[in-house]
């Protein structure tokens, strides 16, 4: 049997699609929809300006707030609009509280510590997730059980122990009690379960490289998207710690959450110059965020993307 005078054999199995032409076969693989770009409908715009007002609306009252007098911020109805008055009450709360001092100690202590918790959360979980040794799965559910333990039952003890050692009245002794926590060893285990294949480590053990040096070499570049999310979050979260810090610091030497109460002090409390000090708190926050923001963003979803 031939076709265009070439031999056929009877018996090749023949395709079904052998009739099809090569373009029509590649588009039966496409799904419906497939390549379109999908556009967000007005009901998404307005509940993103929605969520976007209810966002930004507590930090624009602390501005009204702060830019008004006392008197002014106890009113019925409120002052909705910024007053005469910010950069006064901006000096006064500077001055009071000694904000200088406070945002000094509060970038060294929230820097060190967020530095801290992603190197030594990145080296426990990439240990939990990609390691092999006895005892692993026990020693994870003991990281994760101490998330369970409210952080007011050890305050005792641990000021006893910072007593004993000499560092009360001191940042180390804000610092060392979170050089690492349970929440960011657990995130980075879980990260790098999933963003570090098995195969890329092993590979690297063949190559003869120990476990530092996967580590420095592969794990580090993997980890870079989440390591930037819990710098972000760590850092936030130091910044802002209240409790412990005015436990173990007096206001010589204070963080910023702590000098603040310098300036709710008193008979009558003066609620814009408060407020005045708790926005001079936050700018450096969303300065780090208007700088940061972007590479973390974009950190984010390069680690989302796999392929």
């Amino acid at each position: 049997m031939t076709v265009n005078s070439l031999p056929v054999r009877a018996d090749l199995p023949v395709r079904a699609d052998a009739g099809i032409p090569r373009r029509r076969r590649g588009r039966r693989l496409l799904r419906p929809g497939a390549g379109r770009q999908h556009h967000a409908g007005p009901l998404a715009y307005v509940l993103l300006a929605v969520m976007a007002i209810v966002s930004v609306f507590p930090l624009y009252w602390t501005m009204v707030a702060a830019s008004t007098d006392n008197t002014r911020v106890s009113q019925t109805p409120p002052p909705f609009l910024p007053g005469p008055n910010l950069f006064r009450n901006l000096a006064r709360a500077w001055d009071e509280a000694a904000m200088g001092k406070a945002m000094l100690n509060s970038l060294i202590v929230a820097g060190v510590i967020a530095l801290s918790t992603v190197l030594f959360a990145t080296l426990a979980g990439f240990a939990f997730a990609k390691l092999r040794f006895r005892g692993r799965n026990a020693l994870l559910m003991l990281v994760i059980g101490t998330m369970m333990v409210p952080p007011q039952l050890g305050v005792v003890p641990l000021f006893i122990m910072m007593s004993d050692l000499g560092l009360t009245q001191e940042l180390p002794a804000v610092i060392f009690p979170t050089l690492v926590s349970a929440v960011g060893v657990f995130f980075m285990r879980q990260y790098l379960s999933e963003a570090l294949p098995d195969e890329l480590v092993e590979a690297a053990r063949v190559d003869g490289a120990h476990s530092l040096r996967i580590f420095w070499s592969v794990v580090l570049p993997v980890a870079r998207p989440a390591m930037a999310v819990l710098f972000m979050i760590t850092f936030v979260h130091a910044w802002n710690d209240f409790f412990w810090p005015f436990v173990v610091l007096d206001m010589t030497n204070p963080t910023v959450p702590v000098a603040l109460t310098q300036l709710s002090a008193g008979y009558v409390r003066d609620q814009s110059l408060i407020m005045a000090g708790a926005l001079l708190g936050t700018l450096p926050l969303l300065a780090m965020f208007v700088v940061f923001g972007r590479q973390i963003v974009s950190g984010i979803m390069a680690g989302a993307v796999k392929g």
